[in-house]
């Protein structure tokens, strides 16, 4: 059996130990499909520090798939299914992937980077089926075939491996991040014992039961969901998130732990009053959200929702987890993001290089305090870009640190508008519109205005089946000049039906600045 999970096979082999859309497997069962997947991948080349790829929905596959590379010391590269080709492509090259796996819901789009002439050659190239089992193409080899194949004895030479994921590539293109968790050739139990910590760190009892409904591609969702595994819990998941459907899941599975993003929360908000109230949430005992800014009312109206089972994290591909806040002490002190944990330090540098005092804004750098840190994978100068020194790194976020050593965000420093030599933040001003009761999500950002260099720029999304007056924008600008300081008011405001976010809930601000500044000399 795969080391990581032996002992727990043993102690509850017919417990559920993954749930999706299409099946259940045991703890039992889950351990022998691990054992043929790394058996298989030896058999067919796959050596120390190879790197293998996966191009799918969230299933059950998915997870083994996690395990194998734990354990055989290879290199697992998530995509994002909503890429095309051509960047599929890139990524397999750029990481050297020798296989790729996919689900149906994705084998045409698989199929079409097989044959681009970017992708490199690969050792196999297979499918993972939904209902329909026997499912294969021209290109594809059946999952469930390969398995079958391999022997089921427990792997000789266990070592551990991890997964790179990619930047979301703001700019240029994404790069891997290669960081401690992508350790090649360390002994199994290191992912044990981060994985351990990390799950006593975030409260998540041993023998819980964790619901996935953001996608495992990324870091945040494999790290709430694997971590938890590894160390005993059941992971129930759905391909995508339904408001609705989440909360039955919740109760029904009776959910210990889970992890999601602002937007959905807001669209569990959103729900009719029944569907809200006939949601119990005992077995819940914590939530973890972060990937973007929760505006504070939200995330009041969550609390007294969910009660004090609402904790916030601080993080980043690159640099994990940085800071948390539980309920409590976010009451005590809306806004903040929490203190560093144990582990880690943070470092506040202003633009002229001096170490920011407490209140005083700038932009955070990050240290791990035990020592890691992360490389972009085949890219020294992007890599040196992100630090300050080595093992002193930033994600481009600007905050300050309060007298008690509590984080506060700005803004990315990216984002931030800059109009007449004044800094304003869109994350404030987001959190004022989606109070607002016809809006459901909020983009700001800024945009060319000759006399000020910048202004102020407002895109929303309304709740559905809303209809609303031609003089709704200037109604959404008075309904700001309530709660902001008339320098922050959205000069213009337009409806957009569904803004361009992607699926761990980051809004894509690059897509709707784009077009007005085309023509200009800059561009922010």
């Amino acid at each position: 059996m795969a080391h990581l999970i032996r002992l727990i096979a043993e102690r509850k082999p017919e417990e559920h130990a993954l749930v999706d859309e299409f099946g259940e497997t045991s703890w039992r069962e889950f351990n022998l499909r691990v054992n043929r997947l790394i058996n298989k991948f030896r058999e067919i080349g796959l050596k120390k520090g190879d790197v293998f790829a996966i191009l799918s929905g969230n299933r059950r596959e998915y997870f083994e798939a996690f395990a194998a590379a734990s354990h055989g010391g290879w290199v697992l590269v998530p995509i994002n299914w909503h890429l095309v080709a051509s960047e599929i492509a890139y990524m397999l090259a750029n990481s050297g992937a020798k296989v790729l796996l996919t689900d149906e819901r994705n084998a045409s789009l698989a199929e079409t980077t097989i044959n681009h002439p970017d992708t490199p050659p690969l050792v196999a190239k297979i499918v993972m089926a939904g209902e329909s089992t026997g499912f294969t193409t021209t290109h594809l080899e059946n999952y469930e075939a390969f398995l079958a194949s391999a022997a089921d004895s427990e792997p000789d030479d266990q070592m551990m491996g991890g997964p790179m994921f990619y930047t979301s590539g703001t700019t240029g293109k994404p790069k891997g991040v290669r960081g401690s968790i992508t350790q090649v050739g360390a002994p199994v139990e290191t992912m044990g014992f981060i994985g351990t910590g990390l799950r006593d760190m975030l409260m998540i009892p041993p023998d819980g039961r964790t619901l996935l409904v953001g996608p495992v591609y990324h870091s945040a969702q494999w790290a709430f969901s694997y971590f938890p595994l590894v160390a005993g819990s059941a992971v129930i998941m759905r391909d995508k998130f339904d408001a609705a459907q989440t909360l039955a899941l919740l109760d029904k599975y009776h959910i210990t732990n889970t992890h999601l993003v602002p937007t959905q929360f807001v669209r569990m908000l959103r729900l009719p009053e029944p569907v809200r109230k006939s949601f119990s949430g005992d077995s819940l005992e914590v939530a973890w959200h972060g990937a973007a800014p929760c505006p504070p009312e939200v995330k009041r109206q969550m609390i007294d929702w969910w009660g004090p089972k609402i904790s916030e994290y601080y993080g980043s591909t690159e640099g994990s987890i940085v800071t948390t806040v539980n309920s409590i002490d976010w009451l005590a002190k809306p806004g903040t993001l929490g203190k560093p944990t144990a582990i880690m330090e943070i470092i506040v540098v202003k633009d002229d290089g001096e170490i920011a005092a407490p209140n005083e804004s700038g932009q955070l750098y990050v240290k791990n305090l035990m020592g890691s840190d992360f490389e972009y994978h085949g890219d020294e100068e992007k890599t040196a870009k992100a630090h300050l020194e080595p093992g002193v790194f930033t994600f481009g976020d600007m905050g300050y640190l309060d007298k008690e050593g509590y984080l506060y965000m700005s803004d990315r420093k990216i984002d931030m508008i800059i109009s007449g030599g004044v800094n304003i933040y869109p994350a404030e001003i987001e959190g004022v519109l989606i109070n607002h009761p016809a809006i459901v999500d909020a983009a700001v950002f800024g945009i060319p205005n000759e006399e000020f260099g910048e202004e102020v720029k407002a895109v929303v999304e309304l709740v559905e089946g809303i209809e609303t007056e031609d003089t709704f924008a200037e109604e959404v600008v008075r309904f700001c000049r309530e709660h902001l300081a008339g320098y922050k008011v959205p000069k213009s405001v337009d409806i957009m039906e569904i803004l361009p976010r992607n699926p761990t809930g980051k809004l894509l601000k690059r897509l709707l600045r784009a077009p007005y500044w085309e023509d200009k000399e800059r561009s922010i």
